[in-house]
């Protein structure tokens, strides 16, 4: 059998075997034994990670999917090292999954070839939970996987950028073309890879930067001192160069900074 690409998923089978064994061996490995893959389809990347040490969850919404897995890849036919507890097939919605619970606290990475319109709301579930994901790759919209992984300066530069790169080291892998999926996507795809930094708390509140970089975001053509209005800053807290730049001129160091700022502003709970 084979499973039927569902427009209303967003999904684009990868065919390549070669572009599915580089995904899979972007992940280095380190630090979990874990691997969460995220819509796995007809199993092409699959396939490679259960080839590694990995504990291997692949989760999947499509029901003929999930089917087509089970029946692919009986566990008696995976290799003889692998065994139940190595490689478990769950049938959901990845954003509506609770991964504390799911893997017990464990660290995990995640991995998968994502649906292009959910493909955003992957990365900031991932964030939600970076103390238990030291690492995360994947194939993207080319220009999504580009924009995580952009510096300051650039008009692509934005919310997902500031907030990935607070946390991981950002690299965009690849570029992959359209022909090597099926149905064919209407643009390029691109892989990226996020490692976790050694030390990935914050020196500021967290939940206020989250706000901050958001806000300023949301009003990117603006100067700071009037997008961030919301949070009632103070006449010399306007008066502060920062504040006459615009978001994207600003590092993630930068926001770090202002956060601070903004939090000695007294207006923490604002």
């Amino acid at each position: 059998m084979s499973v039927r690409a569902k427009k209303h998923l967003g999904q684009h089978f990868l065919t390549d075997e070669n572009i599915a064994k580089k995904i899979a061996d972007s992940l280095t490995g380190q630090g979990y034994e874990n691997v969460l893959e995220i819509g796995p389809g007809m199993g092409v990347l699959t396939k490679y990670l259960l080839e590694k040490k990995s504990k291997v969850t692949v989760l999947e919404l499509d029901s003929e999917s999930v089917t087509y897995l089970q029946e692919t890849f009986p566990i008696e036919h995976i290799t003889l090292n692998t065994s139940k507890e190595h490689f478990s097939i769950i049938e959901g919605d990845f954003l509506k999954q609770n991964l504390r619970k799911l893997f017990n606290g464990a660290p995990i990475a995640i991995i998968g070839n994502f649906p292009y319109n959910i493909s955003s709301q992957i990365v900031f579930k991932a964030l939600e939970y970076r103390d238990l994901v030291p690492e995360f790759s994947g194939m993207f919209q080319k220009e999504v996987a580009q924009r995580i992984a952009e510096k300051k300066g650039s008009k692509t530069y934005g919310i997902l950028s500031v907030l990935a790169q607070a946390f991981y080291d950002v690299e965009y892998l690849f570029t992959v073309p359209p022909t090597v999926f099926n149905p064919p996507p209407k643009v390029d795809s691109g892989v990226m890879r996020m490692i976790r930094k050694e030390n990935y708390t914050l020196p500021v509140d967290e939940k206020l930067f989250f706000r901050v970089v958001k806000t300023a975001f949301n009003q990117r053509r603006k100067m700071l001192r009037s997008s961030l209005k919301s949070f009632n800053l103070s006449d010399t807290l306007k008066e502060d160069p920062i504040f006459a730049m615009r978001p994207e001129q600003l590092s993630v160091q930068e926001f770090i900074v202002l956060t601070d700022k903004i939090a000695n502003n007294g207006n923490r709970d604002h």
